[in-house]
């Protein structure tokens, strides 16, 4: 089938701003669908107009009841770089759609800023949790970031101040390529712009020597999670992680997950990465949602109950640990949920699950390795090595 479906970038200039392919699509269209803003860009065009639907989830059965026709989606930029492109041609099929690309805003931002873009992060809060953002403050680190609102580069503000990167250099760009394009320059200690809302925010982060370093490796310290004493040590998480493998977009179950620190680090580890944690106790999910709030992956996705009933109904997983709630039938339901190459881990600390461990890794094989770690801390006026609880750990891939 030839495409049928038009999804047309668009800038602040406006049609005037489009190829003339793309601008021949939309004037020649008889169906354009868009926001207000869009409308409002592309007034010339001679066509029947359809705001976004609501819910949004609803554009897709919208789009479908009008093939046939000549229809053309307007987006800002590129469709496909954060944009409704995307969500859209999970859904049609992408014979069925031509995509027209227009400079995006973070191409835009580049040029005004004058930075590299193979040496920047881009990342949108647009519509989504600004707490995401919190997980790539690091130091010397330039973010370009698609903001929510007029209030959401003040919030970023905070969040650098909170982690001593105060002296982060700002920058609101609005309206970029248009008549009214605006820039707002400061630092993050001492913001106080008002801006436009639906900006795209520069930031080029700058470290204090008192800064917290939050590496995406896994391994964070302690201390930066909150929990009641019962949590997989940053020795032992480092561990985990590396033989959980976090990967682009993929899922873990973490079974037992107290305050969350696997899930945590999984999530910051690859992009997009998404895990859902299992605990039974109210006090230990909280701790959880904290951290992964105050650590930038707010998506953790948190379930009361006891396994293996609360893992009924799941999607597959790519990786499951199993930090708590350990047994024969916790382990067939996570073994036969997981995915093909998916990878599993268990960590022990008991005698009895220890046991349990030994006798599984006869029984599927995969790695057993016993991990023992010793910390230094005060012992009067001296100091020694304070062993940590041996952990007994079996890992193995699904083949």
């Amino acid at each position: 089938m030839s495409a049928w479906l038009h999804i047309v970038g668009i800038g602040e200039d406006g049609i005037d701003g489009l190829t003339p392919a793309a601008r021949t699509v939309v004037e020649a269209a008889e169906v354009v669908v868009g926001g207000g803003r869009h409308h409002e860009l592309s007034k010339n065009a001679n066509a029947e107009r359809l705001a976004w639907p609501s819910p949004f989830n609803a554009l897709i059965d919208t789009l479908q009841a009008h093939r046939g026709k000549r229809v053309v989606v307007l987006a800002t930029g590129d469709p496909l770089w954060y944009s409704v492109g995307a969500r859209i041609g999970r859904s049609i099929p992408s014979t069925e759609i031509t995509y027209h690309p227009q400079v995006s805003a973070f191409q835009l931002a580049a040029a005004r800023m004058g930075w590299s873009m193979a040496d920047l992060e881009t990342l949108t809060v647009h519509g989504r949790p600004v707490e995401q953002m919190i997980a790539f403050i690091q130091p010397d680190q330039r973010l370009l970031i698609l903001t929510t609102g007029a209030e959401t580069p003040a919030q970023i503000a905070a969040f650098l101040n909170d982690r001593g990167f105060g002296q982060s250099r700002m920058t609101v760009l609005a309206a970029m390529g248009g008549e009214n394009e605006q820039r707002f320059d400061g630092i993050a200690e001492i913001w106080n712009h008002e801006v436009p809302a639906f900006n795209t925010l520069a930031v080029e982060c700058i470290a204090a020597p008192n800064a917290a370093l939050l590496p995406r490796v896994p391994g964070l310290a302690d201390d930066l999670f909150a929990h009641d004493g019962t949590m997989t040590k940053q020795e032992v998480r480092a561990v985990t992680l590396a033989k959980l493998m976090p990967m682009r977009g993929a899922l873990l179950w973490d079974v037992g997950c107290g305050c969350g620190s696997v899930a945590v680090e999984w999530m910051r580890g690859a992009r997009y990465a998404r895990a859902i944690g299992i605990e039974p106790r109210a006090d230990r999910r909280v701790f959880a949602a904290q951290n992964a709030s105050a650590l930038g992956v707010p998506k953790l996705e948190l379930i009361d109950g006891a396994v293996p009933d609360a893992l009924a109904g799941l999607d597959a997983p790519d990786a499951i640990f199993i930090g708590g709630g350990l047994s024969r039938a916790t382990f067939k339901h996570c073994w036969q949920a997981l995915r093909p190459l998916g990878r599993l881990v268990c960590n022990a600390v008991t005698l009895e699950s220890e046991a349990l461990l030994v006798a599984l890794h006869a029984e599927h094989g995969g790695q057993l390795i016993k991990l023992s770690v010793d910390r230094v801390e005060p012992l009067g006026s001296l100091t020694a090595w304070k062993p940590l609880r041996p952990v007994t750990q079996w890992s193995l891939v699904k083949r």
